[in-house]
């Protein structure tokens, strides 16, 4: 047998290096990620945490005592730049600072990152105070999320859900009905944006559209997460095709 010899190439992630945290029931978050991230020099790396199919402040909660384990699935020697938990309610849930707590102690991400502080941050980029907001969760999930959301200075113009409590079916919600949902909020009440929240719903087809039809930022949890990511680690892409958010912001 030869020993051969052998070189260090850069690392994969030259520009950046991203880290997910995605549900074990959600099929819609890394697709649309994937659309989003550029891939010149960028790395990420998907990790699963395992999830109830059915959506409630119970099983939300439960996700808190796996993230560690989760995100030591992730490999470690990467350097990440970023890591985001995909779940907006789940964040709502055990709270942006625990999380970020969890997944930095374990990984010593420079960043971590997830849906609700997102939106957040992503609605402040674009100077929007009142929104119209829409999620598939049942009420006992949708309002102490209306709560963080006003918390942090953000008055609800209307709110409407498809009250799905099963998240494999969330994830089949048609892009049309996301679309007609979208217009329907913005026909009720005046706002300066809306939002469509849940990494399941498959929002990212219709957000140029609606926008073109209503005239004001459409705003959804995966674009939301893919933007906040991007800019935390250095990022400037501009996605015109994704939204107000990814083309301005």
């Amino acid at each position: 047998m030869s020993k051969l010899d052998y070189d260090f190439a850069p690392r994969i992630g030259a520009r950046a290096t991203m880290g997910l945290i995605a549900l074990s029931t959600d099929e819609t978050i890394e697709p649309e990620l994937g659309r989003i991230f550029p891939r010149d020099a960028v790395a990420t790396y998907v990790s699963r945490i395992a999830f109830a199919e059915q959506v409630s402040p119970d099983t939300l909660r439960e996700m808190e005592a796996g993230l560690p384990a989760s995100a030591a699935l992730l490999p470690l020697s990467a350097e990440f730049d970023v890591i985001g938990y995909g779940c907006t309610s789940g964040a709502t849930m055990i709270g942006p600072a625990r999380i970020a707590e969890l997944i930095s102690g374990t990984t010593g991400a420079a960043h971590v990152t997830d849906p609700i502080t997102a939106v957040i941050a992503a609605l402040r980029a674009l100077n929007a105070r009142r929104i119209g907001f829409i999620t598939p969760y049942v009420a006992d999930v949708s309002a102490p999320m209306r709560a963080v959301l006003e918390q942090a200075g953000i008055d609800i113009a209307h709110f409407a859900s498809f009250e799905e409590p099963d998240d494999p079916k969330v994830a089949r919600i048609s892009p049309a009905a996301i679309k007609s949902a979208i217009l329907k909020v913005a026909a009720t009440a005046p706002a300066e944006a809306i939002f469509v929240s849940c990494t399941n719903l498959r929002a990212l087809d219709v957000i140029a559209e609606a926008e073109a039809e209503i005239g004001i930022p459409v705003i959804s949890s995966n674009q939301a997460l893919a933007w906040h990511m991007m800019r935390l680690a250095g990022l400037s892409e501009r996605m015109p095709d994704c939204g107000a958010l990814l083309r301005d912001a």
